[in-house]
């Protein structure tokens, strides 16, 4: 049987940052899954998370600066597709790496990943998930060991083997990401992932050289020390699902690990860092 998911459409002016504010917020609140047009952004939430305060806490809503409008219809899982394709083109990468649902044509490009959304996130359109394609295509990933936290589709994890990394874990604590991701490998013909589902606890023990957690501000501070605790010497962490504002404080948690900023990517309010132990 289909899970029931509800469609919240928003209509937003002007468009930015108060898209970037609304998906974040959210996020925060339970949604999954966000699909981005010209007039603003849909945001979709199981109907069993949803409640009738869902919005109360969504403050950008009540903004002065931002006109915001919605509508909320009920979609099933399996409408999901038609849904995205409506909306998902393809996007490349620094010229270097594309990232294509399965029915458009194959770009000239160094990596090419196939990756179906359906519910997950990460598709590459979203500036977190762009930032940390840059990240995996900028830093040397061969031969090592590699957690992607938080996988989404697994597009991260996807990527991180194609350019080298020989065994790679990917979590998400989503059923729904969990079976995408698994999708995801297989299409992409990956030999090296092992997919979980589960959260930070799936970690005891583990040792990686490189962990990719594109979640959220409030999750990655309550996961650094675990993080840290996983990486082996000269081992890179790279961090996004945050803003600009939220540096310091990331910053200051994972100083506490001992671990030191080395680099960070913007785009628009968002941003991406790397740091080393």
């Amino acid at each position: 049987m289909s899970e029931i998911y509800l469609g919240y459409t928003f209509k937003v002016s002007p468009l930015q940052p108060a898209v970037e504010i609304l998906i974040a917020e959210l996020g925060y609140a339970g949604f999954e899954s966000f699909v981005e047009s010209e007039d603003g952004v849909t945001a979709y939430i199981q109907k069993e998370e949803w409640n009738e305060t869902i919005l109360d806490d969504v403050y950008v809503l009540k903004s002065d600066e931002f006109k915001i409008s919605y509508t909320s219809e009920e979609i099933e899982q399996t409408n999901w597709n038609e849904e995205w394709e409506k909306n998902f083109n393809p996007i490349i990468v620094d010229d270097v790496c594309s990232v294509r649902a399965p029915f458009h044509d194959k770009p000239n490009t160094k990596y090419d990943l196939i990756i179906e959304p359906k519910m997950s996130f990460g598709t590459g359109h979203h500036e977190t998930t762009h930032m940390m394609i840059q990240h995996i295509l900028k830093n040397d990933f061969k031969n090592k060991t590699v957690l992607d936290m938080g996988c989404g589709t697994g597009v991260l994890a996807i990527l991180a083997e194609k350019v080298g990394a020989t065994k790679l874990d990917a979590i998400d604590i989503d059923n729904w990401c969990y079976l995408n991701s698994l999708e995801n490998v297989n299409r992409n013909n990956c030999k090296h992932i092992s997919v979980y589902e589960g959260d930070v606890a799936l970690l005891e023990g583990k040792q990686y050289d490189s962990i990719i957690a594109n979640i959220n501000r409030n999750i990655l501070l309550a996961d650094i020390a675990s993080y840290a605790k996983c990486l082996n010497p000269n081992g890179t962490l790279f961090l996004s699902g945050f803003y600009q504002e939220d540096i310091p404080i990331i910053e200051a948690e994972c100083n506490k690990q001992m671990l030191k900023l080395e680099e960070t990517i913007q785009k628009g309010q968002w941003v991406s860092l790397k740091f080393i132990n």
